[in-house]
């Protein structure tokens, strides 16, 4: 089936977050949103019909989760990535945040701290403030455009910290860590005694031949140390379906984990995740396949348009996710100032910089799923804005 990526769709009348909650988030609804993480594309039709079959059973009560569905994820990764993995050990969850949430609480002390590499995910910042524990910044190191790991200062903060969340691939820098330093991370983490879990939720949207590589899959000892957190809701824009799965290195952590959900009666699918997740782990590959080479020419449209139009902002393009990150540093503004200039001269709603890395100062995340033509439109509102100053 051939899809078509560019056709815009009217997001008005299905409560979209990205599109009812611009006011909330930028004081008007006169910018294009551009901020959340959810692409403005129809999925895969399997998906649809899958759906559609299960809404017009008319009965939707508890759910119960069979095989099929771990067994979907598991042969999901092992397509994919080469994974192989004890579906044993796997969890439900409502979604990675929360998950991430829950590993924080579970697995940390009281007042105790948490590793993160900035800029990053800025729920890393929330999931671990919100238990009362203290955030140590790694902070990456960026030099022409790419950035980097601070060696000497990951391993001189690590004997602080009982547990290193990482986000591979890397939102929102788009950065896939490679075999070498996902190696050196986590025999590092081994040697201090630190728990790594691992956010692989961009794992399926990998660019110019990079090669993801799931973290617990370098070693059966990396593996003893390593919680990973994966979905599907990314890959194929079901995030309002609230689905994902965490995988443990050990039955004793997955008995924690479990307890703790159970004890609030949190341990079900809704009858619409579990069709969709099944469907679009054992049917979506064509839709994806088709999407990847969509979003590239995504990413190069920006680029290319920047560098013409807006050399002064310098967009990178990630080798991972649909997130671009948008260095506005030569147009010299406070992060207030770049934050109003893109809502109130641009008409763009984009991801402050400084929510990602609260040292930052300069930056936007920009998100390029959507079709081509609404890109086209926001570059010549940046362009313009950009232009009168």
């Amino acid at each position: 089936m051939q899809y078509n990526f560019d056709q815009v769709v009217d997001r008005s009348r299905n409560n979209a977050a990205k599109y009812d909650e611009r006011i909330k988030k930028f004081g008007t609804d006169q910018v294009i949103p551009l901020w959340v993480a959810d692409m403005d594309f129809k999925t895969a039709q399997p998906i649809i019909d899958a759906l559609t079959a299960r809404a017009q059973e008319g009965i939707w009560g508890y759910t119960s989760r069979p095989d099929s569905y771990f067994d979907a994820i598991c042969g999901w990764q092992q397509r994919r990535n080469g994974w192989t993995i004890d579906k044993s050990l796997f969890s439900w969850s409502l979604g990675v945040v929360p998950a991430l949430s829950a590993l924080v609480r579970l697995f940390t002390p009281e007042g105790g701290k948490v590793l993160i590499q900035t800029p990053v995910y800025s729920e890393f910042y929330d999931v671990t403030e919100a238990w009362n524990r203290t955030v140590v910044e790694n902070q990456l190191v960026e030099k022409d455009g790419r950035w980097t790991i601070d060696w000497e200062d990951f391993e001189a903060k690590l004997p602080q910290v009982s547990m290193f969340l990482l986000c591979s691939p890397h939102n929102p820098l788009g950065v896939v860590w490679t075999r070498e330093e996902l190696t050196r991370m986590t025999d590092l983490c081994r040697q201090y005694n630190v728990l790594l879990v691992s956010d692989e939720i961009h794992s399926d949207l990998i660019f110019h031949g990079k090669k993801h590589i799931p973290t617990a899959s370098l070693s059966p000892e990396v593996a003893s140390q390593v919680v990973t957190c994966i979905s599907g809701t990314k890959t194929f824009n079901l995030a309002g379906l609230q689905a994902s799965t965490t995988v443990f290195p050990n039955k004793r952590m997955k008995e924690v984990y479990d307890k703790f959900w159970g004890a609030m009666d949190i341990h079900r699918n809704n009858a619409f995740s579990l069709t969709a997740m099944q469907a679009a782990f054992n049917e979506g590959e064509e839709w994806l396949e088709q999407l990847l080479v969509y979003l590239d020419g995504n990413f190069r449209f920006v680029a290319d348009y920047c560098a013409q139009y807006i050399p002064r902002i310098k967009p990178t393009v990630p080798d991972a996710t649909y997130l671009m990150w948008l260095d506005c540093r030569d147009l010299h503004m406070s992060n207030e100032e770049l934050r109003r200039f893109m809502i109130e001269k641009a008409g763009l709603g984009l991801n402050e910089g400084w929510s990602f890395g609260r040292s930052l100062t300069g930056f936007m995340r920009l998100n390029a799923a959507c079709p081509r033509s609404v890109l086209e439109q926001a570059m010549k509102q940046l362009q313009a804005a950009v232009d009168a100053l």
